[in-house]
């Protein structure tokens, strides 16, 4: 591949010189950082990054291409990467193709050959914050200023409703004893593929979908996906959520859905300093005294003063890194979430006992 120079423009001014990869042109977005080793594929294509940069810290990405099973969307709707040492060569023999085609076809933008351990170094201490890479305003700073400021703020921003399902689907055997109904805010294959694993036949709804259509259909249970933006902007996704709860089915949350079934108990949430992204993050479920490692990507949270008052509610898990709430349960109702990934893709497997636990909660109820 023929190198050409890409910058890349932060809010604070920051500017770094690199090479090229992907589409030319210029894209923008929120830039965070992942610490995942590997994965990058289901990273991508994962629906929470959507109006993301994503910064990788593995200095190797590119080298094992792309493969049609390991999408977690139909397509990836992510504002760029940066990496370290990109390669448009791949080794894997069952590769579709290879990453640099794979992010032409998409139209996303990247650059690489820049320091991104001095890159990540900078997030932590500054926190996550709008860019711009282009090659497209080489020597141009001025240029690459005046795009930056187009690049929306990621609080008060609500995303969901872009990148859900525009009309319902099925996954899963429809003979299976169980279904639930999902509400997809941008919901990851590997969720619908775990449930449907368990004996769950998934009918996946839009965002914005009322609970008389989702319960037209006689679910056993409910499921809140994960997905991009600020949850406390997503007011029909919470009035949704409480009228779930009256029912009195079971309710499994993840990710945003965490957050959404917390917002919805009159807890709020917040945008983190730099967030949590990276399959090696800790976890202690309160209620086993075990550790797990697990997959997270998230830029908001729950207020755990909230959710130490509320007397519904209990908190389950907590993040063994900053103390964070990782996880609840509510006393009255067969409902819980939990902040990280259970579905592990990528990532370790640790969690997958949350979708039993569901599954046994269905069963109880």
């Amino acid at each position: 591949m023929i190198k050409q120079k890409a910058t890349l423009l932060l809010a604070d001014g920051t500017v770094f010189h690199g090479s090229l990869i992907g589409n030319h042109g210029t894209n923008g977005g929120e830039i965070c950082f992942n610490t995942g080793m590997t994965g990058y594929q289901e990273i991508y294509t994962d629906p929470s990054y959507t109006g993301q940069i994503i910064v990788t810290t593995t200095p190797h990405i590119g080298n094992y291409g792309v493969i049609d099973s390991e999408v977690e969307s139909d397509h990836p709707t992510i504002g760029g990467i940066v990496v370290n040492s990109f390669s448009d060569v791949y080794s894997r023999l069952d590769a579709n193709g290879s990453l640099q085609d794979y992010l032409v076809a998409n139209k996303i933008t990247g650059i690489a050959d820049i320091d991104t351990r001095m890159l990540v170094r900078h997030l932590r201490a500054k926190g996550a914050m709008n860019a711009v890479i282009s090659s497209e305003f080489e020597g141009n700073i001025a240029g690459l200023q005046s795009e930056l400021v187009k690049v929306p703020d990621m609080n008060g921003l609500e995303l969901s409703s872009e990148v859900c399902t525009k009309e319902p689907y099925y996954y899963g055997d429809e003979n299976a004893s169980i279904k639930v109904a999902c509400l997809d805010f941008g919901i990851k294959k590997n969720i619908l593929r775990n449930l449907a694993s368990r004996g769950v036949y998934c009918k996946v709804f839009p965002a914005k979908t009322k609970l008389a259509e989702m319960e037209a259909w006689s679910p056993n249970a409910y499921f809140l996906s994960n997905g991009p933006g600020d949850p406390a902007v997503m007011e029909y996704a919470v009035a949704t959520t409480k009228d779930i709860l009256i029912t009195g089915k079971p309710l499994f949350g993840i990710c945003l859905g965490h957050q959404i079934l917390a917002e919805s108990c009159g807890i709020s949430t917040y945008k983190m300093h730099h967030g949590h992204r990276g399959l090696n993050h800790p976890i202690k479920n309160l209620n086993t005294g075990k550790s797990e490692i697990t997959s997270q990507n998230h830029g908001f949270n729950i207020t755990r003063e909230d959710a130490e008052k509320n007397t519904e509610v209990e908190i389950t898990h907590v993040h063994l890194n900053d103390n964070t709430v990782a996880g609840i349960r509510l006393k009255n109702k067969p409902a819980f979430s939990v902040q990280y990934h259970p579905e592990s893709s990528p990532g370790p497997h640790d969690s997958r006992y949350l979708f039993d636990d569901f599954i046994s909660l269905i069963n109880q109820n």
